[in-house]
Parts: structure tokens; C-alpha cells; sequence
């Protein structure tokens, strides 16, 4: 089979070992994989130790090919989708508690574990999700990991009703539309100056538009923080109400600079988001069709997904990118 694997520093398109699943596995014959901006910290090097030559890609949507010993609820044909989480001990106080998403022996796919920059993928029974038999591959991919961890993220910032979201990409205009159906009001920051973006946030709902380094025209009750941008932080800080809650969502962020602690003050709460359990996925995958959530995609062959990276490096892309075998 095709697999793009991080080699040397950089994606490379290689003839590999088709794997067959183990105990507890499912091999999945992959039919989109979204490309996340995980993904990009993973081939950028700025998340550590990733596992030798590692397939990335944790938005996997395909069908079964065929099981391991042991996997019942799964079976040859099933359209399946897979998520960032990828194994977790299942022991410890975390996992006991229902944090899985904070276990310390957890293992992630496409960092941890070959993910579905690749024809086929191994993937953990029990760590898979049935979806609809007629859904489209590619739309359903972003909703694996932009949607689960910004359903969670929209969750970790309470019942605020005037919601700030930094960043515009493929979590971002998921999260518009859920937050819309729930009620809220939507102020979208984007990169400065970025017309195409902002008329995009506003075309899903989002009251307010703006550059990431301008003031929202009222405080806020909460912000979702998207770009992985430090400085966003104490501006963040500033826009929120006495009380208000800021989310940093991204699993890698540039420094935050030092602010003043007045910022801070008046019980203000600045959280971080970290992966997902299989709860936060089951709830969300269970609300979208309900919105309905419609998302936005690029697709890109296989071959070129250094090209699709590039476009989300860079800002290009309008939604999400996703790479199609």
C-alpha cells in the first residue's frame, strides 16, 4: 500500500507492508483523511518523539476492511471514523474518573501511532466510531478531530453567550455553527486583514467579524482560542467579562508573553483543552447531523499532502483540508 511517512524531517510517498490487524484491531481501507493542525505541528517538529517513520493523519474516515480476534462490534463493511485518541490504559485514576484524555500511557494516531496519510490503517476497536453507512468521507473527516476537540473546547467554556473564537480554520467553523444552534452569538476573529475569512465566519452565522488584533465592539463571555498564537492570550484576557473564561484549544502554542496580572484578575480563567475522550466524541458526533454541521473542504490526492499542509500553514485554506486516497 501507499503511506506518506515522516522520513528524515520530511513527508515522503513510500510502497509499504500492508498490515493485518491483531488481537482488538480493525484495518481500515481509508477513503479521507482530514489534515489537522496537529499534523502540522507533528511534521514541523514541534511535538517531540514522534514514533519513527510515523504515517500522520488522526481524521480518518473509511470502512472496515477486517478484524482482529476479539472485535465484535465492528465488522467487515462498516464505515468507521477515527479520532486523535488511539489507545489509553484504561487503569489509572484518569481513565477511572472518565479523563481518559489526560492518561499518561495514552497514545495518539498519526504521532504514536500510523495514522491515514495512507491507503489502509490499523486502528483500536475500541477506540473507532460507527458512522452513517451514506455519509460523505470527505465531509465527515474534519468532524473526527476539528469537531470533536472544539466540541469539547465549546463545552470547557460554559454557558457563555456572547462567544469569542480566534482563529478561523477547520475548528473554528464547526464550532460557529453548533454555537449558533445553541443560541449563541459568534465574534470570529481571523488573521488581520484576512476579508475572505471573516466573510466566511459571517456566511455561518458569526455577528461580529474582525482581525485578531482588534477589540470585539462588546465584552465577551468566553474565547476559544484556535490560532496557536501565545500573544493571543492577554488579548483574549482583555475581551473577556469579570468572570470570563478563556480556552486555549490547540495541543501546541507559541510562548505567552508576560501580562499584567490585572488581566487576570477578577476571577478571569485562562484553561487548556488536551485531546479527548471517547465520551466528548460519542455526544458530538451524535449532535451534528441534528445542527446540521456543513463543512467546508478542500480536497487533495494522497501524493500531495505536503501541498495541502503548505495551504494550512499559510492561511489559504477556507475550512478544512482533506486528503483522499
Amino acid at each position: 500500500m501507499r503511506a506518506m511517512t515522516l522520513t528524515g524531517g520530511r513527508l515522503v510517498c513510500r510502497e509499504v507492508v500492508r498490515p493485518h490487524p491483531g488481537d482488538g484491531q480493525v484495518l481500515i481501507r481509508v477513503a479521507a483523511c482530514g489534515v489537522c493542525r496537529t499534523d502540522l505541528h507533528v511534521v514541523d517538529g514541534e511535538l517531540p518523539d514522534p514514533k519513527p517513520d510515523i504515517v500522520p493523519g488522526h481524521e480518518i474516515v473509511g470502512r472496515v476492511e477486517a478484524v482482529g480476534a476479539g472485535v465484535e462490534r465492528l465488522r467487515p463493511g462498516t464505515r468507521i471514523g477515527v479520532p486523535w485518541l488511539g489507545w489509553t490504559c484504561g487503569d489509572c485514576a484518569y481513565c477511572r474518573s472518565g479523563r481518559e484524555n489526560l492518561c499518561r500511557e495514552a497514545r495518539f494516531t498519526g504521532y504514536q501511532i500510523d495514522g491515514g496519510y495512507a491507503d489502509y490503517a490499523l486502528a483500536d476497536a475500541r477506540y473507532c466510531f460507527a458512522l452513517a453507512p451514506e455519509g460523505d468521507d470527505v465531509a465527515d473527516a474534519p468532524l473526527l478531530c476539528a469537531g470533536v476537540i472544539g466540541y469539547r473546547a465549546l463545552r470547557m467554556a460554559g454557558e457563555a453567550a456572547r462567544l469569542g473564537l480566534y482563529g478561523f480554520g477547520a475548528a473554528a467553523h464547526i464550532l460557529t455553527q453548533v454555537a449558533c444552534h445553541q443560541g449563541r452569538r459568534v465574534f470570529a476573529f481571523t488573521r488581520p486583514g484576512d476579508a475572505a475569512a471573516q466573510d466566511f465566519a459571517r456566511s455561518l452565522g458569526a455577528k461580529w467579524t474582525g482581525g485578531s488584533d482588534e477589540a470585539p465592539p462588546e465584552p465577551l463571555d468566553a474565547a476559544i482560542l484556535f490560532a496557536p498564537v501565545g500573544a493571543l492570550v492577554p488579548a483574549a484576557l482583555a475581551a473577556v467579562v469579570p468572570g470570563g473564561i478563556v480556552v486555549a484549544a490547540g495541543i501546541h502554542m507559541s510562548d505567552i508573553p508576560r501580562f499584567p496580572y490585572r488581566l487576570l484578575w477578577e476571577e478571569r480563567r485562562l484553561v487548556s483543552v488536551a485531546n479527548l475522550t471517547r465520551a466528548d466524541a460519542e455526544e458530538f458526533l451524535a449532535l451534528a447531523p441534528k445542527v446540521p454541521v456543513r463543512t467546508e473542504t478542500t480536497a487533495y490526492a494522497l501524493a500531495r499532502a505536503d501541498e495541502a499542509l503548505a495551504d494550512l500553514r499559510s492561511g489559504r485554506l477556507t475550512g478544512a483540508a482533506v486528503l483522499v486516497p
